[in-house]
């Protein structure tokens, strides 16, 4: 089937041949499958079951196309695969059946559904979910129905889930005494209980995996209490169990995970919050983002009119009777990091998240959004819940051109889409797409399309459509940049007029700020001394000053925009350049404002911004090859050793700033930094060594027929680096054995040369030249640690590592990975022999009873309570690190696919090989991206410890961005619940915390 037709069904309602028709009878999209064989081995054990499968198999006899459908599904989603060869039966009755009228029964089935215990109910609507997600992921996939069919009857059964969950809670509160319902079969009806639907749910616009936000309320004179009841304690205990009921994983999975924090206040309120408190909340204390949040409220379940009273009663709050300037302002500092990358930017694919990343659903829905929260006070046709509604509704008030809704509607439609391939894979709430050629290609197949290139040019079409219309947001507004007012930085005194511009432009302390400027007319700085210096730089005032003005702190940017040209050798090149790319002064200037850290970085090495220039800055990240041909293009031009050293520190300072400013102007996600800064690293120490080696051969020779390789531990090893991080490594070396030294004008024995050689290794990489250091490096993860010699043999290191080594040593040998090797052959020996000690079978009482006594010694020495320390915080990253290694050991002698280098790969691995419960691979993944994405943006901004009350408000906003959280209260209660989470998985899978006497020390 050609892309071009299919992408049409994706993006418009599609045309059906009538929705009485059977699925088998629809099918319009067949997606690609790369191993038909194998997915035919699927479908042949579905073809072979007893009940169903002779039927299943005469219908695909009679219907090709279905045949081949299957197999698409099969060969692309290992979730949808599995519940289609769980029951041939009801596979069949999907595909003979009307997906509206199944999807009608599945939705009435559920909201009617009664158990006598609490198992009885959990178990029905599981199983009722399963139906669901199958005929929707078959019907979706095929292109029977359309996106919003898909998104309505996924809200709807969450709804009539909630109502089933609900009426089982309060029939049994009755049964109890503590109730008396005003209707036995409907005791929801004049509860006093509200639940409102937040988000995509409240919208009707769930996703596939989607989690359901919810609100929970209750009217305390309403509700029917009997007895000593009282609602307080009884609503509370409600709803935890209700919780518990939709998203506790069994056997047969889970109906939706469930999210209440978007209640106010989250982290000091009840689960179950009284209606006046509530009130009192929104009137007093709610925040602009719970504006935006409550657009999309509605009541789904329990007493629907109460629900609707309560939202009537906070229209107030939500809209405003006027233009709410303050909002406007909120939304503009929401909206502050726009600007800098306008008009930029290849987005990478590979990685990308669909959601939160640049062009994402996030950006339709916050363009729809913020013009809601501004003109839905005085234009009630503006407040409705749903994306697409709202977008034909501003364009009908004329808040948005027809082509900007058009264009967005498409992307929205096709993100959506995207959204839900990308979690039918493993019924995993994630919205990134696959790292990998293959896992895209699946998603691309399951979009329909027949290349994975056709489907990169539509999907990058969408995400630039967006962003363009993200970024004109408020392109019209009367801005700085049009009448700026008076800035004259001439005479002794301050002038007034332009004191007071700079006091509206934000600066606190205005004249302080002109006394800055004024002293660069001066000349005091190098950079300044010429006269077309001081032109060029009169020439930017305005455009420098709004920049500075747009951070978060105007004064703090400037003093560091000032010590930033104390620093400058000359001027006119660079005020030349800023001032014909203004977007390199607002990224300045964020930097500035942002990342303390890196501001430093550019005041010190102002060489670094050099590279910003570079158009290929705002395409994709370097791959290894373009930073390895980067680095030996400079490398090539040095006389000498001591040169090509400092000019390997140019390089690789100028692209870890680049990095951090990717990561800052949001042109590279969070969860691809670690994976860029090792890449990077690993070329650089290749590189390296082999100059190393030359050096050293210069007077000592080589040793004939010897190998020598660097292998890399830690988060090198595990490319999880952050701008922070040293390198961990051990130099392992091979000689012959009848070589006993090596060839040189002063010959060394062998492990003398080796050993000289990693001295003069670590020297390379991290001494102070005159252009810095490049990493602190640390080699005490050899065999015997620093009692042992500093390079180290092969076969010592083998025969070590059988024999000798303790059960942490392996654990860290799970992220051991060459990085550098004199050939290939030698790597792969090194590899080989790494995997070999990990696949031994292991006693995993002792194995647990290690790890968990290891865990417990750190705590002892590191141990914190603060949920900032993302390390070493209980359920923080030590903990599901150990989690993967754990399992890793425990299980590699089954299967050698469990082993990576990776967490999150290996948790992947570990999941997909059936080691790790799919709950616990979607909690542990979810916390493992979260923790890292905000690691980068940590180590990247700042360079001491990271205190939220001190941290400029431009950390903070970059820590929201990277969490996709609407603000930082929010971010800190899913922090601290996902820790509790961790730990919680740390003590089911491994045990208790705690030191086991029998157990190893670490060294």
């Amino acid at each position: 089937m050609g892309t071009a037709e299919n992408q049409t069904g994706h993006s418009q309602n599609r045309n059906k041949p009538g929705q009485h028709q059977p699925l088998m009878a629809r099918i319009s999209i067949i997606p690609p499958v790369a191993d038909p064989d194998h997915a035919q081995l699927f479908l042949n054990d579905i073809l072979a079951q007893p009940e169903a499968g002779a039927d299943v198999k005469a219908l695909l006899e009679d219907k090709p196309d279905l045949a081949r459908l299957l197999l698409g599904v099969i060969g692309n989603s290992p979730y949808l695969r599995d519940l289609m060869t769980a029951n041939a039966a009801r596979l069949l009755s999907i595909l003979t059946d009307s997906p509206e009228r199944r999807l009608a029964d599945l939705l009435e089935t559920a909201q009617e559904t009664t158990a006598e215990d609490e198992a009885g109910i959990t178990r029905a609507l599981r199983l009722l979910k399963q139906d669901l997600a199958l005929t929707l992921g078959l019907a979706d996939i095929g292109g029977a129905i359309d996106l919003d069919q898909v998104t309505h009857a996924l809200a709807g059964f969450a709804d009539a889930a909630l109502t089933a969950s609900i009426r089982f809670c309060l029939n049994d509160l009755t049964r109890r005494g503590k109730f008396e319902p005003k209707d036995p079969e409907k005791p929801e009806i004049d509860s006093g209980l509200i639940v409102l639907a937040m988000g995509k749910h409240g919208a009707n616009e769930l996703n596939y995996s989607s989690d359901i936000d919810l609100i929970v309320l209750y009217e305390p004179d309403k509700a029917p209490m009997a007895g000593s009841a009282e609602a307080p304690v009884e609503f509370v205990r409600l709803t935890r169990r209700l919780v518990k009921i939709m998203q506790d994983r069994t056997a047969d999975g889970y109906v939706f995970r469930t999210d209440l924090r978007l209640r106010p206040d989250p982290g000091a309120t009840p689960l179950a919050m009284s209606v006046p408190a509530a009130l009192v909340y929104y009137e007093s204390l709610g925040q602009n983002w719970e504006r935006a949040a409550l657009i999309k409220a509605r009541p789904c379940a329990g007493d629907i009119p109460a629900g609707e009273a309560f939202l009537k009663e906070i229209v107030p709050f939500i809209w405003r009777k006027y233009l709410d300037f303050a909002a406007i302002a909120d939304v503009q500092s929401i909206k502050r990091q726009i600007h800098m990358h306008k008009g930029h930017g290849a987005i990478a694919v590979a990685g990308h998240n669909v959601k939160l990343g640049r062009g994402g659903i996030r950006e339709v829905e916050f363009f729809v959004q913020t013009q809601q929260l501004i003109a839905g006070g005085r234009n009630p046709e503006l407040r409705g819940r749903r994306t697409l509604d709202m977008l034909q509704g501003l364009t009908q008030a004329d808040w948005i051109r027809p082509k900007a809704r058009d264009e967005l509607t498409s992307a929205y439609r096709f993100l959506r889409t995207v959204e839900h391939r990308i979690q039918m894979l493993n019924d995993e709430q994630t919205q990134l797409l696959p790292k990998d050629i293959e896992g895209l290609t699946r998603i691309a197949s399951l979009m329909g399309y027949d290349t994975l290139d056709g489907f990169k040019t539509d999907l990058l079409g969408h995400f630039q459509n967006v962003q363009h219309h993200y970024a004109e947001l408020f392109e019209d507004e009367p801005g700085l940049s049009s009448e700026t007012g008076n800035l004259v930085f001439t005479g002794d005194d301050h002038d007034p007029d332009t004191l007071e511009t700079l006091s509206k432009l934000g600066f606190q302390q205005p004249a302080e700020a002109a006394g800055i400027v004024k002293a660069w007319h001066f000349g005091r700085y190098p950079c300044t001394r010429s006269t077309k210096a001081r032109e060029r730089l009169t020439e930017m005032h305005p455009a420098l000053l709004n920049a500075l003005a747009a951070t978060d702190n105007a004064d703090a940017a400037l003093r560091a925009f000032d010590s930033f040209m104390a620093k400058l050798p000359a001027g006119v090149q660079l005020f030349s350049l800023l001032r014909s790319n203004p977007q390199l002064l607002t990224l300045l200037a964020t930097t500035m404002g942002a990342a303390p850290r890196m501001a430093d970085t550019v005041s010190k090495r102002v060489h670094v911004l050099d590279a910003v220039l570079d158009p290929a800055f705002f395409g994709a990240m370097p791959s290894v090859d373009e930073f390895r041909s980067g680095l030996d293009r400079t490398l090539s031009q040095s006389q000498f050793y001591e040169e090509a050293l400092d000019r390997a520190r140019i390089f690789a300072q100028e692209q870890q700033f680049l990095i951090g400013l990717r990561l800052i102007s949001d042109t590279l996600s969070a969860d691809r930094v670690g994976f860029a800064l090792a890449r990077l690293a690993e070329v650089v120490v290749d590189r390296i060594m082999t100059q190393v080696i030359a050096h050293v051969g210069e007077t000592h020779g080589t040793v004939p027929g010897g190998e020598v390789a660097v292998l890399a531990m830690g988060k090198l090893g595990g490319r999880e680096m952050t701008a922070a991080s040293d390198l961990d490594l051990i130099l392992l070396y091979e000689a012959p054995e009848d070589i006993k030294q090596s060839d040189g004008k002063r010959p060394l024995a062998i492990s003398q040369y080796y050993t000289r050689l990693t001295q003069r290794l670590v020297t390379a990489l991290s001494a102070p030249t005159a252009e810095g250091s490049l990493y602190e490096v640390d080699f005490r993860l050899r065999p015997s640690g620093n009692a042992g010699p500093l390079a180290t043999n092969l076969d010592g290191f083998i025969a070590y590592q059988e024999k000798d080594a303790w059960t942490w040593e392996h654990m860290a040998l799970t992220r051991g990975r060459v990085i550098a090797s004199t050939s290939d052959a030698f790597r792969q020996k090194i590899q080989d022999s790494i995997c070999g000690t990990l696949v031994q079978p292991r006693d995993l009482k002792s194995l647990a009873d290690d790890v968990r006594s290891m865990r417990a010694k750190i705590e002892k020495e590191k141990g914190t309570k603060d949920i900032w320390d993302l390390k070493q915080v209980a359920g923080g990253l030590v903990d599901i690190e150990f989690i993967a290694q754990f399992l890793q050991l425990a299980n590699a002698h089954e299967s050698r696919s469990v082993l990576a280098q990776g967490t999150e790969q290996a948790l992947e691995n570990l999941r997909d090989s059936g080691f790790l419960e799919s709950g616990d691979a979607g909690n542990l993944l979810e916390a493992l991206r979260l923790y890292h994405r905000l690691t980068q943006v940590l180590r990247l901004a700042l360079s001491g410890k990271f205190v939220p009350a001190d941290a400029p408000r431009g950390v903070l906003d970059l820590l929201l961005q990277a969490s996709g959280s609407p603000a930082f209260e929010r971010l800190e209660a899913e922090l601290n619940e996902m820790q509790q989470g961790v730990r919680a998985i740390f003590e089911r899978l491994v045990g208790p915390v705690e030191i086991i006497e029998a157990a190893p020390t670490s060294q």
